[in-house]
């Protein structure tokens, strides 16, 4: 089993509520994104431009020469992110979805499904972009645990991303009317919400920490959104992270701010909310990765905070991580040291 697909969502339902929306007006474009598992430990790391690399893959793997700098949220080490942002305004988040079943192997090039997040973020600067490139990559069949993405672009253009049945099925446009995703295929999503009221049905929307009630309850407050300024805006979409949390285990909440190329965060540690600003990050390879451990003890813009990125500090992450998950503990170390040194096989090109 390849390591970079090997991710928090093998736990119990409780345990991998996963929450994601886009909220779009008058040239407003936000997502937001809980993360919810057992474990808060992780990185927000700067990904820099010009840094060839070649995806973890057993066969055929794809190659590239990052474009975009990014903002990244990383649990199981440096360049296998669970989401992020990028300096065109590209959002790429992931979530649980226990129907996914990843295309088999073919002519296209191979990449692992936390990679293939990097790789949008590194390559692309548009949802359609993104939906292009399935001609050409795939994700590994061996990538063990079974995501969807939300993928949205400072456009205000959202698409929810699922493998089902080997094939990759977007919603995008007209067919992403509600633009959430949780831990249920959006078809199963949508057919529920019509059973709502407001929505065609009689019942009302669910209380719970359900996935469905969790994505109805969501999509309802994105349907509400009119943009304001904002710091009104990013506590509006704080508001419906809390709406939909999953209480103790929710240890991330994000809010991307794509116009204002911000990402917004607070966690189940650290309950402020700390703020990196795109326009005082350098995102020039030549100089060290900048990060910051994401249950810090600081508050407000944390720009000017950033520490140096180390091979030692993503060798601690990915120890302290992966012993806590019996899955991963079981692994032969040498499955471990292809997360913590995978930095290293990068090249700065500048």
């Amino acid at each position: 089993m390849g390591v970079a697909g090997a991710i928090c969502f093998f736990w119990a339902f409780a345990t991998n509520a996963c929450t994601t929306f886009c909220l779009a007006d008058t040239g407003h474009v936000l997502v937001g994104k809980n993360y919810d598992w057992d474990i808060g430990d992780g990185y927000v790391v700067v990904n820099k431009r010009n840094v060839a690399k070649t995806a973890v893959a057993d066969t055929n793997p794809v190659s590239w020469i990052s474009r975009f700098g990014s903002v990244t949220f990383n649990q199981f080490g440096r360049e296998m992110p669970l989401g992020g942002m990028n300096e065109a305004g590209l959002v790429v988040e992931t979530m649980w979805l226990e129907d996914t079943e990843y295309p088999g192997i073919d002519s296209r090039r191979a990449i692992g499904n936390l990679q293939w997040i990097q790789y949008h973020l590194d390559c692309h600067a548009s949802v359609e972009q993104v939906l292009e490139s399935d001609s050409d990559i795939r994700i590994r069949p061996r990538a063990k645990a079974p995501v969807h993405y939300l993928v949205c672009d400072e456009s205000g253009a959202c698409a929810g991303v699922e493998f089902l049945e080997g094939s990759l099925v977007a919603h995008t446009g007209k067919d992403f009317p509600l633009r959430a995703l949780t831990n249920s295929t959006y078809d199963q999503s949508m057919r529920f919400v019509r059973q709502l009221r407001g929505y065609g049905g009689v019942l009302a929307i669910p209380d719970d920490r359900s996935s469905l009630a969790r994505f109805a309850r969501a999509a309802d407050r994105t349907k509400e959104f009119a943009a304001g300024d904002r710091d009104d805006n990013v506590k509006y979409a704080f508001d419906i992270l809390k709406d939909v949390s999953a209480g103790y285990y929710t240890k991330w909440s994000i809010v991307y701010d794509v116009g204002a190329r911000a990402a917004h965060f607070r966690t189940c540690e650290n309950r402020k909310i700390r703020t990196i600003v795109f326009a005082g990050l350098d995102f020039s390879c030549a100089k060290p990765v900048k990060a910051a451990d994401i249950n810090a003890r600081l508050s407000g813009d944390i720009t000017g905070d950033l520490i140096t990125y180390t091979p030692r500090r993503n060798r601690d992450l990915v120890e302290s991580v992966f012993a806590r998950i019996d899955f991963l503990a079981d692994l032969p170390r040498g499955k471990w040291r292809e997360n913590w040194e995978y930095p290293q096989t990068t090249e700065c090109r500048e």
